[in-house]
């Protein structure tokens, strides 16, 4: 198998004054590279990855036209000659390959999280703390020839084109919707005003870089906020765009301040692309859409059916800068699967850390994390067939080290097969794939069902040890945990004991949601369709109503349980959850009347229930099964058996840190240590 199997993929696209080498698009991602040192040439070679790997055109994260535009203080812009010279590594790397390459223009308005932030109108947005100044007529004016310089100096720092970003809730977004452009001057009230500003720029933008340059437009054609625009609106722009000199016109879905999940594991794959196949046939540009589209068939699928003519992939190609170089030549079980968690992608840049991958802890360290191979080659035992057992066993056997693996189950995967059992987790199946045909690439000898001791790892066969046998549930030292009616989380999704209709959970992390999640899930809650989805949500699966969402009432149901999660400490439940998607999760149990307690002490589980102290008054929950996820413990045994046996160990993941389960830090320990092996 090669590109035959995916024909519509591999189809160039012609733009006439230049042509794309296929249908996939890498979209827009900020990583931090932008500001961090030497962050140039860390780009060009993160990006130039991308390149070799194949990807017809690719999209830098958002580079500011002006100082108020900033996402945040010292962001990156591009609004003089200095700026472009520095992109020019970053050009020059992505042009030895066929790929193509635009920097998107974005200016964060309302949203920039600094004092001199600017919008159409001085409303404060939910998601920063800081409201923006009222943009003056002057300010408009020589903000539209910010975009136009900015897109003028990106031809000059050799990308192909640019992309305008007017979606997502960002300075044009807020132009074009009546919640957040409240003018009453010519760029505000009456829709043709509102849609001023971006068509401003488009036309300023095509005369000053001329008819051979990209100019992509990220069009928001599902708001998924009160008062956004109605389908009509969208069309009148779109058609507009095209006549101004647009090339291609990309799907924006949702604001970032939206109270729906667009991009989280939960949505069904390409949950959107129906969005983009409404507005086929009223505009003769290309169409590109997005949104959990993350494998080459998916792709494929989106395109056969005419859903669009591109299809944007942003996260997939963090996980693995080779999709489509894999997809081409026939090899589609060995791509690193985006299970779309959001952990050290978007997370990361919400706390102002560089992103990278849970998967692919190499995205964006490309010049700093490298599997070089080895000119020593050792014989390495590698204990646990988890993430980060697999991980380590994996990359050591690639730089060309001999590899056991030893794994008591009689299966690899280790808590993620856990984790696959949870609705809205099931791409964690995709990653276990991955593994085993990574296993199967690089010669490890897996010993399945093997619980290996101290004597067998010091017998002289391995000149190192590495030992990553993750974690076991923690004892919480509550009266009655032995009972029969007190499961722990490995007893639920491993063991499969089926708890009753009223039900405790001790411990509010991901553990505990996980298992909310998992206890509280209807049939529509395991592999939902994308119109279930929608229904849940309260998206208008007509994309009629203004935003998409106005009068359409979410369709959560109950859950059959009686679900109580606890936590110890104060403060919000869940507040340690992930900032993007931690949310989502809280709002979906809230729907399902899954209750929260915090600040509590533990008494005692009887017959009756869970006892626990609250508010200083002695209560009791009546329940028939109390589900433990209070925290792991590690077994230090075997490392110091082998440490007394003086055998070199390296201890990762969960087995060197019993904290809360923690994939990202286990798959990003056993990468470095696989590479200084």
């Amino acid at each position: 198998m090669s590109k035959e199997k995916f024909p519509n993929l591999f189809k160039p696209l012609d733009l006439g004054f230049t042509t794309i080498a296929n249908r996939s698009l890498m979209g827009s991602m900020h990583t931090g590279l932008e500001e961090t040192k030497d962050g140039y040439n860390k780009m060009a070679a993160y990006l130039g990855e991308r390149a070799a790997g194949g990807v017809g055109i690719i999209v830098t994260g958002g580079i500011s036209p002006n100082r108020e535009g900033w996402v945040k203080p010292f962001s990156a812009r591009m609004s003089k000659s200095s700026h472009a010279k520095k992109h020019r590594v970053i050009t020059d790397r992505v042009h030895e390959y066929e790929s193509k390459i635009c920097m998107q223009i974005l200016h964060a308005g309302r949203y920039a999280y600094h004092p001199f932030n600017v919008a159409p109108s001085a409303l404060k947005a939910p998601i920063t703390p800081f409201k923006p100044r009222e943009m003056s007529e002057s300010s408009i004016q020589s903000t539209i020839e910010d975009f136009v310089t900015s897109a003028a100096l990106a031809r000059e720092a050799g990308y192909d084109g640019v992309e305008i970003m007017g979606s997502e809730g960002y300075l044009i977004n807020e132009f074009i919707s009546a919640q957040t452009n409240r003018r009453e001057d010519e760029w505000g009230g009456a829709y043709e005003n509102r849609i001023r500003f971006p068509l401003e720029i488009v036309r300023k933008t095509r005369e000053r870089v001329g008819d051979d340059f990209i100019l992509i437009f990220r069009l928001s054609m599902l708001d998924l906020v009160p008062k956004g625009s109605d389908w009509q609106e969208i069309v009148q722009l779109a058609q507009e765009l095209e006549k101004a000199g647009v090339s291609l016109l990309n799907t924006g879905i949702g604001w970032h301040e939206a109270r729906i999940p667009t991009i989280a594991t939960m949505v069904p794959r390409a949950a959107f692309t129906w969005v983009t196949k409404k507005l086929k046939g009223e505009v003769g540009i290309p169409l590109v859409t997005t949104n959990r589209i993350n494998m080459p068939s998916v792709a494929e699928e989106v395109l056969a059916r005419g859903d669009a003519d591109m299809v944007s992939m942003a996260r997939p190609f963090l996980a693995d800068a080779e999709l489509i170089k894999k997809a081409a030549e026939g090899r589609e079980d060995e791509i690193n699967t985006c299970i779309a968690c959001n952990q050290a992608c978007l997370d990361h840049v919400f706390d102002n850390k560089l992103t990278s991958c849970l998967v692919n802890p190499r995205a964006c360290h490309e010049t700093e994390l490298n599997f070089i191979p080895t000119d020593a080659p050792k014989n390495i035992a590698v204990v646990g067939a988890g993430p980060a057992g697999l991980t380590a066993a994996t990359l050591a056997a690639q730089r060309g080290h001999k590899v056991v693996l030893f794994e008591a189950d009689s299966k690899i995967g280790g808590q993620f097969n856990m984790a696959k059992e949870i609705p809205g987790k099931e791409e964690f199946r995709e990653t276990i794939r991955y593994y085993q045909t990574r296993l199967d690439l690089t010669g490890v000898d897996v010993r399945l069902g093997h619980k290996v001791d101290a004597r067998e790892l010091s017998n002289g066969d391995f000149d190192e040890v590495i030992i990553a046998t993750g974690v076991t549930p923690r004892k919480t030292g509550i009266p009655g945990e032995d009972r029969d009616n007190v499961y722990t989380y490995i007893d639920v999704l491993k063991h499969k004991k089926v708890p009753g209709k009223r039900v405790a959970i001790i411990g509010a992390g991901g553990i505990g949601f996980d298992m909310a999640v998992y206890l509280s899930a209807g049939e529509s809650d395991i592999d939902s369709s994308t119109r279930e989805f929608l229904e849940k949500w309260g998206i208008d699966p007509e994309n009629e109503v203004r935003g998409g969402i106005d009068g359409i009432a979410p369709g959560h149901t109950r859950s059959d349980r009686q679900i109580t999660v606890f936590q110890r400490s104060k403060g919000k439940v869940g507040s340690r959850l992930g900032k993007t998607t931690g949310w989502v999760h809280r709002m979906e149990l809230r729907q399902k009347d899954v209750q929260f307690i915090a600040n509590v002490q533990y008494d005692k589980i009887d017959d009756a229930g869970l006892h626990y102290t609250s508010g200083g008054q002695q209560r009791l929950l009546e329940v028939d099964n109390v589900v433990i996820c209070a925290g792991q413990n590690t077994e230090h045994q075997l490392a110091d058996e082998l440490k007394a046996a003086n055998v070199k160990v390296h201890i990762i993941g969960g087995a060197s840190k019993a904290a809360e389960l923690d994939a990202k830090r286990a798959i990003n320990e056993a990468a470095y240590l696989a590479a200084a092996l």
